[in-house]
């Protein structure tokens, strides 16, 4: 049984949880921890457990036959996977996959428990559904970004919003083109249109920026 002062606190949602949800919640919950680097699911996979995630970071994608990949979003404290919601309510298979950035601790919930919460808790409901409309909508707008942007607008400003302490990013072509959802030809020929116009310097899996302003001016449209 989980200790309620140990986790809730990180879900605002359910602080009014009713008494009876909160006893069912707290029974059938299972405190968690998942190592960095482990597969949560795959695309094809049964869904059996709701996630919420207390602390660390998953990072949920999804690949096409021709092997591309996208980042649809990342899940961190406080948040649940809409990929996961959504399979368990349809009781339909993952479509996407999911895994861990870094060493994860969170509270698990086995699908039977998570669809009796979710009929018969009105706070537990919402807390569902709020969290499910909050991620779609940030989906929505990448799959805008995604059929619409254009890459070297998405490009730059991805760079400034990820570069570290050093004024740049440790990071492949390969791995930026995964988080932009196109080819990592297409980012390398960006990548390198900007290192002749003086934007930034490239060299093995480091991209060090070099004109951050011309960078927010460009990203900006």
């Amino acid at each position: 049984m989980l200790d309620r002062s140990d986790w809730l606190s990180a879900f605002p949602l359910l602080a009014g949880l009713e008494r009876d949800g909160l006893a069912a919640l707290t029974a059938a919950g299972q405190r968690v921890a998942v190592p960095r680097g482990a597969v949560l699911f795959r695309a094809g996979d049964r869904c059996h457990t709701f996630l919420m995630v207390l602390d660390g970071s998953v990072r949920v994608q999804m690949t096409s036959d021709s092997g591309r990949e996208i980042v649809l979003y990342r899940v961190a404290r406080g948040e649940t996977c809409i990929v996961t919601t959504a399979c368990l309510l349809t009781q339909a298979d993952y479509s996407a996959e999911a895994v861990a950035e870094s060493d994860l601790d969170g509270v698990a919930l086995a699908a039977g428990p998570f669809q009796d919460l979710v009929a018969r808790s009105a706070v537990f409901r919402n807390f569902v559904f709020a969290s499910f409309g909050t991620r779609l909508t940030g989906m929505m707008a990448l799959v805008e970004e995604v059929a619409f942007g254009r890459v070297d607008l998405r490009l730059a400003r991805f760079l400034l919003d990820h570069r570290d302490a050093d004024g740049g990013l440790t990071m492949t072509h390969q791995a930026l083109a995964v988080e932009l959802g196109t080819a990592r030809e297409v980012v390398s020929r960006q990548l390198k249109e900007f290192e002749r116009r003086g934007l930034l310097a490239l060299s093995r899996g480091r991209i060090d920026l070099r004109d951050a302003a011309a960078l927010g001016g460009l990203a900006d449209g």
